[in-house]
């Protein structure tokens, strides 16, 4: 009954035009789960009119995403579009100056991880949280994973046959690989879980070996390096982002992509700034991106949606999700043995 009156009058709440809502009324208001849970936030939204949403998406992608939400409910959705960890940098800063502009983060769960712990984000209890996979909400609600970025190989199907492709990371020790590697200059994700997986000694002195032997070309952006493989400049490319192989297959570039044993995946997702400006518009553009609608649409950008309901390329593929919270605890561990691997000794 409690938690019904507090939502009640949070729902009542005029937010103004400049005007944050205080991180009890958001808190309210994202904990109710009353069956006229989305009603209230569709009627309390349109009288808001718009939302901030900063992004680290391509704004091909977000913009699939907006355009759908904005024909379904008539809410702009005002965007800021940059890399994770300016995302990240903005958001911080902002909050630490008191300036609250934004009303949704839509980033990397890591940078969504760290906006949780410096108490930015409000926790949700949404009634979407149930058809998500094992993984998708961490315990504290504070951000929702909608898409998975499933790290695979993507080659250069002029330069390299099928039948010549590594069927595991041993293989890539053979100098038949000299020069032919590349790999994102950030990817200390995967690179913790593909070792923790192969066996920390093991799977150290392994990527050890493969670099020594064959060299890594080490490139900075997943997008750049797939560019790279379909260009012919990297044969075949360690960590790509399979929803970005699988769009440049689609466009007739001369690439094809896999995965070898582990298949490590990371969730984006977006969270819910616990002083939003729009907390109506930001709560019903969080319920939209994990709805059955909303994850169609990622579907059919060729992402890996989060919903257990939404089929995808990679559905039958066993996938070990990035656990961002023992990434942040441990990152300056796997961040030295990245550097020290791959980025200090590429060639």
């Amino acid at each position: 009954m409690r938690s019904f009156l507090l939502a009640a009058a949070v729902f009542c709440f005029a937010v103004g035009a400049a005007a944050a809502a205080s991180p009890q009324e958001v808190a309210a208001l994202a904990g109710y789960d009353g069956p006229d849970y989305l009603q209230r936030l569709q009627d309390e939204a349109r009288k808001e009119g718009e939302l901030t949403l900063y992004t680290s998406a391509t704004m091909e992608d977000i913009t699939a995403v907006n355009s759908a939400f904005e024909k379904k409910y008539g809410i702009k959705v005002n965007v800021w579009r940059a890399g994770a960890d300016k995302v990240l940098q903005r958001v911080v800063t902002e909050a630490q100056g008191r300036r609250y502009d934004v009303d949704v983060v839509e980033a990397s769960t890591p940078a969504l991880e760290s906006l949780h712990r410096e108490n930015i984000l409000a926790a949700v209890n949404s009634p979407r949280h149930a058809s998500l996979i094992q993984g998708a909400v961490p315990p504290h609600r504070e951000w929702v994973g909608s898409r998975l970025n499933v790290f695979v190989h993507a080659y250069n199907t002029q330069l390299i046959r099928k039948r010549d492709l590594p069927k595991s990371y041993q293989d890539l020790a053979d100098p038949k690989w000299k020069g032919k590697l590349g790999i994102e200059a950030a990817d200390e994700d995967w690179f913790a879980n593909v070792v923790d997986s192969l066996g920390e000694e093991q799977g150290l002195a392994l990527f050890k070996k493969i670099v020594a032997t064959n060299g890594v070309s080490v490139r900075k952006g997943h997008t750049l390096l797939t560019n790279m493989v379909a260009s012919g400049e990297v044969p075949f490319a360690l960590t790509v982002y399979n929803f970005t192989a699988e769009q440049f297959k689609q466009k007739g570039a001369p690439l094809d992509w896999y995965v070898m044993s582990p298949a490590i995946a990371r969730a984006n997702g977006l969270g819910v700034a616990r002083r939003a400006p729009h907390p109506h518009a930001a709560l019903l553009y969080y319920d939209f991106s994990i709805s059955d609608e909303g994850q169609r649409i990622l579907a059919g950008r060729d992402f890996v949606p989060t919903s257990s309901k939404i089929s995808s390329a990679m559905q039958d593929t066993p996938l070990k999700l990035v656990d961002v919270a023992k990434l942040l605890d441990d990152g300056d561990k796997w961040t030295h043995l990245y550097e020290q691997i791959f980025i200090k000794q590429a060639r």
